[in-house]
């Protein structure tokens, strides 16, 4: 069985990003659709539910502030993880992007008195996930004729 693709439209629409935004980044290959890429008219761009996860995220890191060059960076780190990143948070003091694995090494990111933000890549997921049931239609895989 094909893993469930999704469209632009659904892609912009679950994730809460823009189609502007989601047509450059996929064109600077900040994401690339991984199951179907467009190659000419009459094709589409066909995302993963991977792929949706990454573009929440970055959603997430341009909304506190981060530039799209440090954005970059932590795309590539995620890209390079084999699995999904159960119990990760990502954090920033708005300079660097830090991987915690564990509510001590939150605390210790924490201990210098810098402000950050913190993105937990589990809630990430889960509300993905939710939103994604609720957006397909029963009986039909997202992207299909």
């Amino acid at each position: 069985m094909s893993e469930q693709g999704f469209r632009a439209p659904e892609a912009v629409r679950i994730t809460g990003v823009t189609y502007r935004q989601l047509d450059y980044w996929t064109r600077t290959d900040l994401v690339t659709p991984s199951i179907n890429d467009a190659h000419g008219s009459g094709t589409q761009r066909l995302y993963s539910f991977q792929d949706l996860a990454t573009l929440r995220v970055i959603k997430r890191l341009l909304d506190t502030g981060l530039s799209l060059q440090r954005i970059r960076r932590a795309v590539a780190h995620l890209e390079a993880m084999e699995e999904r990143p159960h119990g990760v948070t990502l954090m920033s003091d708005g300079e660097g992007i830090y991987e915690a694995h564990s509510p001590e090494a939150v605390v210790d990111l924490l201990k210098g008195g810098q402000g950050v933000f913190a993105i937990s890549l589990d809630a990430v997921w889960n509300d993905l996930e939710s939103e994604v049931q609720k957006a397909t239609p029963k009986g039909r895989a997202a992207g299909g004729s």
